[in-house]
C-alpha cells in the first residue's frame, strides 16, 4: 500500500494562490493514477481533479476547472496541486488520493488516502 503526505495548506485571500503537495512512499509512485478531493465543514467529500499515472491524462471538476492544475513529478514521488484565483468556497481540506486500477477521473475506488491539508480562503 502506498502512503500519502499532503503539505502545503494554509490561510490566503480571496484571488491569491497556494500550491499543495502530496509526497508518496511504500510503493511505486508511477504505478497509481492520483488524484485531490476536498470535503468543507458539514459538507461531503468533493473530487476536485485527477491525473493518470504518467500524467499524460488530466481531469477537473468543473468548479475549479481553469483555475487549479494538478500535476505530478514521478521521480520525486510526488503529486502538487497548483491553485490560483482562490474563492472562500474553496475552503476546505484536502487530500490526496492513490487508485492502482483507474485513471484519475473516477470519484470512487481508491486505495489509499492521505491525512489532509487545510485550505482556508479570506474574503
Amino acid at each position: 500500500q502506498v502512503q500519502l503526505v499532503e503539505s502545503g495548506g494554509g490561510l490566503v485571500q480571496a484571488g491569491g494562490s497556494l500550491r499543495l503537495s502530496c509526497a508518496a512512499s511504500g510503493r511505486t509512485f508511477s504505478n497509481y493514477a492520483m488524484a485531490w478531493f476536498r470535503q468543507a465543514p458539514e459538507k461531503g467529500r468533493e473530487y476536485v481533479a485527477g491525473i493518470s499515472w504518467s500524467g499524460g491524462s488530466t481531469y477537473y471538476a468543473d468548479s475549479v476547472k481553469g483555475r487549479f492544475t494538478i500535476s505530478r513529478d514521478n521521480a520525486k514521488n510526488t503529486l502538487y496541486l497548483e491553485m490560483n484565483t482562490l474563492k472562500p468556497e474553496d475552503t476546505a481540506v484536502y487530500y490526496c488520493a492513490a487508485d492502482r486500477l483507474g485513471d484519475g477521473s473516477s470519484r470512487y475506488g481508491y486505495d489509499a488516502w492521505g491525512q489532509g491539508t487545510q485550505v482556508i480562503v479570506s474574503s
